[in-house]
């Protein structure tokens, strides 16, 4: 699983791009999408969860590890699977294939969850491996100063608008929803979405990729270069808060 984004997943994009298509049927898209994922991820779910026997000497001797990598690919294979014709939606495979699958194996369930985070490291590893590996200066810039506009609106409005609204009505403080609405999500979903838009075939997918590229270079160049004093500023208005509340140091007693 990848961190999300407040955004439409790949297949929803990828629909909207194809949408002036005269073919086109958005209903049946939305019908097929859906009804092949559901099936697609019960039925793997099922089948991946009788292909690792419970007991026995094979089981008794594989580490707790490679279980772990077992359901990283399961996944793997549930959404290429998916999303070969008639194409199905791969992500929604996914988890109910996730869901099936812990549901019918709660001992590999339990082996992820305790290698989740070493998982979670290594496919974020490989995604900015492939993301950086497919970067060219010439794409970054390909629409010129257009580009530079998405990525600074993206950025300076955009997200911080999606958040706001997000978050309307939680009680956020406005200290703490500042620096949310600057740092906002991390971009490992962004590089994951437009990879996927990338690989599959839409007309302008090399452009959507190029403009989330430089998207993503701009947040990490700001956000790098600010993380370390929105930090301090955080931590220096929750000390205030806390001051303000009533909660000051004790003055000490008279000799």
């Amino acid at each position: 699983m990848f961190d999300g984004d407040a955004q439409l997943t790949s297949e929803q994009l990828i629909a909207v791009l194809e949408a002036g298509n005269d073919d086109f049927v958005w209903w049946k898209f939305v019908l097929q999408d859906v009804s092949l994922g559901l099936l697609s991820g019960v039925v793997i779910g099922l089948l991946a969860s009788f292909a690792l026997p419970r007991n026995g000497r094979l089981t008794e001797g594989i580490p707790s590890h490679q279980r772990a990598l077992y359901a990283l690919g399961v996944a793997f294979l549930t959404y290429g699977v998916t999303t070969l014709p008639p194409h199905g939606n791969g992500l929604i495979a996914v988890f109910v294939c996730a869901i099936t699958l812990g549901i019918r194996r709660p001992d590999i369930r339990a082996y992820f969850e305790q290698r989740s985070d070493d998982v979670i490291e290594i496919v974020k590893l490989g995604i900015f491996v492939v993301f950086g590996a497919l970067l060219t200066l010439d794409g970054l810039f390909a629409d010129g100063w257009a580009a530079v506009a998405v990525a600074v609106v993206t950025l300076l409005v955009a997200r911080p608008v999606a958040l706001g609204i997000a978050l309307a009505g939680t009680g956020v403080g406005r200290s703490a929803l500042a620096f949310m609405a600057w740092f906002g999500p991390k971009g490992v979903a962004t590089m994951t979405f437009s990879l996927l838009v990338l690989g599959s075939g839409v007309a302008e997918g090399e452009r959507i990729f190029n403009l989330a590229a430089l998207v993503v270079l701009c947040s990490i160049l700001a956000h790098g270069l600010t993380d370390f004093p929105g930090s301090e500023w955080m931590a220096r208005r929750a000390g205030e808060t806390r001051l303000g509340a009533g909660d000051r140091p004790a003055e000490p007693e008279p000799a």
